[in-house]
């Protein structure tokens, strides 16, 4: 489990509670060896409801979180807008409802978590390059109400900059939207580039206000024993990263 703490204003601090789970733990066997979350990848039901009800045990969660069907896209669920279908089918979740845990789930694509600084208002999302690249966390933010200057975001554990080759249309698509996003590829083989989604996510952030990001520094890919990482293995189980505010 990686949570973060010391970064959150004092107010925030007794407010919300973040983390990201690793592998660690669960029981999961095989090709998911570990705290699989994921329901949708052909591990045994029965071991994702136990590796679930775990993660809530362990932090003392009253309620099922929000899981979401993710589809690569820039939907953002709100919680108070609508009663959860099971699962909502998004890429973001926002809810100013206490005890109300959010998830993203990823096995190489990068999770965002987000507060505000009064700690009112929560939110995820799934960051692949898709959905990032759309606009799935300016949706974000605009879904959360608050101005981008009060928000802290976190970003959890994702495919490096050393590890994530990607094809001449990504970078295409990004420096179209965004000319400094040149600045976070970097040349591999001949139509092939290593692509850095953390400094490609803080650019998208600090565009709509969001400065005060942290995270971002472990990658999936090079660490099996921590991490799933699907461009590493295929066959893979799920992280999570959750947020809530405290009831």
């Amino acid at each position: 489990m990686i949570s973060y703490g010391s970064d959150l204003p004092p107010v925030a601090r007794a407010r919300c509670e973040r983390c990201f789970t690793t592998r660690d733990g669960g029981v999961s066997q095989g090709v998911y060896a570990g705290l699989n979350l994921g329901s949708h990848v052909a591990d045994e039901p029965q071991a994702v409801a136990q590796n679930r009800q775990h993660l809530r045990q362990m932090l003392g969660l009253a309620s099922e979180p929000l899981w979401l069907e993710q589809v690569h896209g820039t939907q953002v669920f709100d919680c108070q807008a609508a009663a959860p279908q099971q699962p909502p089918r998004a890429d973001a979740a926002v809810t100013r409802l206490p005890g109300q845990a959010l998830t993203v789930m990823t096995a190489d694509c990068l999770p965002v978590l987000l507060c505000d600084q009064a700690g009112t208002v929560v939110a995820t999302a799934h960051a692949g390059w898709r959905g990032l690249c759309d606009g799935v966390l300016e949706q974000t933010v605009q879904a959360m109400g608050v101005p981008g200057e009060q928000l802290l975001a976190w970003l959890g554990p994702a495919i490096g900059p050393s590890a994530f080759e990607v094809g001449d249309e990504v970078r295409v698509a990004f420096v179209a939207r965004d000319p400094a996003a040149a600045a976070a590829f970097h040349p591999h083989v001949p139509g092939k580039w290593w692509a850095d989604l953390s400094l490609l996510a803080r650019q998208r952030l600090a565009r709509v206000g969001v400065e005060q990001v942290y995270g971002g520094e472990f990658c999936t890919h090079t660490d099996a024993q921590r991490f799933y990482s699907y461009r590493r293995d295929g066959q893979t189980g799920r992280m999570a990263g959750l947020i809530w505010l405290m009831s």
